[in-house]
């Protein structure tokens, strides 16, 4: 779509790495034509994106760079992983069946962006996260002639508009589609269930003791739409962008609640019991936790991110729904959720069983 040459000579000029912590979807032809989504389209097209800009592209993508694991998985799922060329390296560390090579990574994270690399795999757009440092890699890039457009897929709130959007960066309209049908089958079967009954008190931890979610954080959402309460659901975010903070460990033992999720680091490697073991340990060890109600009944769960994040937290939320209230979901199997999302939507072959990446363990 561009001319290595002109980007060759573009970058001859200068470039460097640059470290810095720095309504979406529409998508028409420039004659004012809505693009088929064939991914043969001929003219340039415009999208709006997750930050609100408006971004021309000359075309469905055939090359990209995808910062952010969330935003790969969503690429794969619609169909247009083989697309992907540059990735992240936390992308490589989670998604080891994508087979992503050394020389395909571009940053280290959301900030640390080599540009040079980037210019160097000839992208026709590089795609990251509102939470990325966008602004800079649209300075960076722009005398390069590669746009940069903001999908924000790890945000449960704007996941049709998301799916959408990459669905027209690509030309893969149908595949969005396909997305978000088995999305609003899970949380249509979610709402259903869930309407009617009482809210459960939830404490959803993160990687780091005692570090929960907010209001504003996928894991509230989580809780929320499980039919939960979060316990931590009345205090203030405080302006943190990702929404979580550390909590005092006394005031867990006042709130009590009725389940504990603990979710540790995102890997599609399968988890081995060992940690599952080490987690559990540590988690019913602590102090007072013995007269936690969760504790008392059992309600504790270790989970492995990669599946409670997956599918924009979607699989995670019925797995709860599951735990809160076992009942309602008797004849509901999320574990088979957890395999469509790998096996048809990620392309994952030798999926293990899903005891590998969720266990109850107290």
């Amino acid at each position: 779509m561009r001319h290595r040459m002109a980007r060759a000579l573009s970058l001859a000029a200068a470039i460097t790495v640059v470290s810095t912590a720095s309504a979406c979807g529409t998508v028409v032809t420039e004659d004012g034509a809505k693009d088929t989504g064939s991914g043969t389209s001929e003219g340039a097209i415009t999208v709006v994106d997750d930050a609100g800009r408006t971004v021309e592209l000359a075309g469905p993508a055939e090359r990209a760079v995808v910062l952010n694991s969330y935003g790969n998985e969503f690429a794969q799922a619609i169909g247009a992983g083989d697309r992907v060329v540059g990735y992240d390296r936390v992308s490589q560390s989670r998604l080891p069946y994508l087979g992503i090579a050394d020389d395909q990574v571009v940053s280290e994270d959301l900030q640390e962006i080599n540009y040079e690399s980037v210019v160097e795999l000839d992208p026709d757009v590089f795609i990251l996260p509102r939470n990325g440092a966008w602004q800079e890699a649209a300075r960076q890039l722009e005398s390069f002639g590669i746009p940069v457009v903001v999908a924000t897929a790890w945000d449960f709130d704007v996941f049709h508009e998301t799916v959408d959007l990459l669905g027209e960066v690509f030309g893969e309209p149908e595949g969005a589609e396909r997305v978000a049908g088995f999305y609003d089958e899970i949380f249509g079967l979610i709402s259903d269930r869930v309407a009617g009954t009482e809210p459960v008190r939830v404490y959803w931890e993160t990687e780091q003791p005692y570090l929960t979610g907010l209001p504003g954080s996928g894991f509230d959402q989580i809780i929320v739409a499980a039919g939960g309460e979060n316990i931590y659901g009345d205090l203030d975010t405080g302006g943190d962008q990702q929404a979580e903070t550390t909590v005092d460990p006394a005031s867990l033992l006042e709130r009590d609640p009725e389940v504990v999720v603990h979710e540790f680091g995102p890997s599609a490697a399968p988890t081995g019991d060992d940690r599952f073991a080490t987690v559990a340990a540590d988690l019913t060890g602590r102090a007072g936790w013995q007269g936690l109600t969760a504790v008392r009944d059992g309600n504790v769960f270790v989970t492995n991110g990669w599946a409670t994040s997956g599918l924009s937290k979607a699989i995670g939320a019925l797995y709860l729904a599951t735990w809160l209230h076992p009942d309602a979901f008797a004849d509901t199997d999320p574990d088979g959720y957890l395999q469509r999302w790998a096996e048809e939507f990620q392309g994952i072959e030798d999926f293990a069983d899903a005891g590998a990446y969720l266990q109850k363990v107290g």
